[in-house]
């Protein structure tokens, strides 16, 4: 039902990549958060090609709501490599990709930040696409769990009744999972959008 709505997906290239961060905390009075973990899936003729994590020492502390929901200790990410001996195959990645975020306007910002605190420069891409904001009018009308962020990649995964990785590890979040999961749901809804055409 209002599959019509999910069209802009079908706009998405065939070849894309998926990018996920777990982080320190939230922005606060001091600024963006740090990165601690960084995730890419690599889509490729809408088939995953691959998917990985980059674990990043932080320079602020994990705040405790973060490390309860990605596990991760401040003595554990201590002994993780600095986020600019790893720039190099992030942006290999990166380089003229169409790049897909759910909640971009979170994760996007850190990652730039990261770029410019380290002098680092960031590839040409093709673009950032927000794979929440996207999924809103769909969500809204068929009466799905939305913030005024979009609908969160939980309530995707449960609507299109497809493999939910959080709870093969527990429901923790992690950058590399979380970005293979944010690319199952983006193919399933594409297919959800070409059912529809098909049936018209």
């Amino acid at each position: 039902m209002h599959k019509e709505l999910l069209w802009i997906f079908t706009q998405l290239p065939d070849d894309y990549i998926v990018l996920d961060t777990e982080t320190t905390g939230l922005p606060d009075e001091n600024g963006l958060p740090d990165i601690v973990t960084l995730g890419i899936t690599v889509v490729r003729h809408r088939e995953i090609a691959a998917s990985v994590e980059f674990q990043i020492r932080p320079q602020k502390p994990i705040s405790a709501e973060a490390q309860s929901i990605h596990g991760i200790s401040n003595e554990q990410a201590a002994e993780f490599e600095p986020f600019d001996s790893q720039w190099q195959p992030i942006a290999e990645y990166l380089k003229d990709q169409l790049i897909v975020i759910h909640n971009a306007s979170f994760d996007w910002p850190i990652l730039l930040d990261y770029v410019d605190r380290y002098g680092l420069e960031m590839p040409r891409i093709q673009g950032v696409f927000c794979s929440q904001k996207a999924a809103i009018p769909w969500a809204q009308a068929t009466g799905l769990l939305c913030s005024h962020r979009g609908p969160s990649l939980d309530t995707l995964t449960k609507a299109l009744g497809i493999e939910d990785l959080r709870a093969k590890i527990g429901g923790t979040h992690g950058a590399g999972s979380d970005s293979l999961q944010s690319a199952l749901v983006v193919e399933a809804i594409r297919d959800q959008q070409s059912e529809s055409e098909l049936s018209d």
